[in-house]
């Protein structure tokens, strides 16, 4: 499990509540002037993953204003890059040069550098939040700049990239090691990168490697969207992505699998939580199979028995048994 920090309101008297999490929020962030209607009796939860130099949080709270003031900026500032996904809730950010709305599915883009009103209006706010140092943002600090306070479409292209990996990284964390989050730090840094150069028409002003590995996530993310393809080739994944065939496979050199493996692990996954899921329980294995591309019951039950150690068939009985 990766290393984390949990806080509760619920573990801190009601009169303290408010004070106490604006002032991990301030460790955790930037400090900031901070204010609630519901101060008397404030809920919120936070979670923060360290990923060595690089933090995810989610938090939920209760409507309030954040103000990251001028001369809280002159007494502190960790000159960091943060981004919120916006899970639930509704709200508004005010910068100098800017005013704009969030809703759910929003990716927000802040700098603990500029002066910034950021509130939430009506109902309690679920955010997934990163916090990336711009020193390890290789972009010009100017030219960020002009992102700050645009909102992003979690939805789509680049935006929702990096929302899928920061959702599946905070729903589960125990398939990692303490080791890995300055792995995991350094695909989140470069998967912001690369939105801020999308945003900005400045991919040029990536490093080479940051590209290639963006590439790759990108490629990673087309397969996972298309795995019940059956048409879902190297030849085809490179074409979508206007590479050839032979780069293609030199992308996944480093992904200890060749493209058609990976693709094949993938199915297998999608197919094994199908199978164990008590709500397919009457769907028939081959049909299963074959929803993941696998249109032969010998080639399925023979790569299934292979990864797992056992047929489907009885991995099924012994997964929706142990429901019961």
């Amino acid at each position: 499990m990766l290393d984390e920090t949990v806080f509760r309101s619920d573990d801190v008297p009601a009169p303290d509540r408010f004070d106490y999490w604006v002032e991990l929020l301030g460790r955790s962030h930037a400090p900031m002037e901070s204010r609630s209607s519901y101060a008397d009796d404030f809920r919120a939860s936070q979670r923060v993953l360290d990923l060595g130099g690089v933090t995810v949080w989610s938090l939920a709270f209760q409507p309030l204003v954040f103000r990251r003031t001028p001369k809280l900026i002159r007494q502190s500032d960790p000159e960091t890059y943060h981004l919120s996904l916006v899970v639930r809730g509704t709200g508004a950010g005010v910068w100098r040069h800017r005013e704009t709305q969030y809703r759910p599915d929003d990716l927000l883009i802040n700098s603990s550098s500029l002066p910034n009103d950021v509130h939430s209006i009506g109902a309690p706010v679920s955010t997934v939040a990163l916090e990336i140092p711009k020193a390890l943002v290789p972009l010009p600090r100017d030219a960020a700049r002009r992102i700050i306070g645009v909102p992003v479409s979690a939805r789509e292209g680049m935006g929702a990239l990096l929302a899928r990996f920061l959702i599946q990284l905070t729903e589960d964390t125990a398939a990692y090691q303490p080791t890995d989050g300055p792995r995991l730090g350094t695909v989140l840094t470069d998967l912001a990168a690369a939105l801020f150069a999308h945003l900005l028409e400045a991919g040029a002003c990536l490093p080479p490697e940051t590209r290639r590995r963006t590439l790759t996530l990108r490629i990673q993310a087309f397969i996972r969207e298309h795995l019940h393809d059956p048409h879902l080739t190297p030849t085809a994944i490179a074409a979508a992505h206007h590479i050839s065939t032979s780069y293609l496979h030199r992308l996944f050199r480093d992904e200890d699998a060749t493209v058609a493996e990976w693709i094949r692990r993938r199915r297998l996954e999608a197919a094994r939580r199908d199978l164990t899921d008590p709500a397919l329980h009457a769907t028939p294995i081959q049909a299963i199979a074959a929803r993941w591309g696998f249109p032969r019951a010998t080639d399925f039950s023979r790569a299934y028995r292979a990864v797992y150690g056992t047929t489907p068939k009885d991995h099924r009985h012994q997964a929706l048994h142990s429901h019961k």
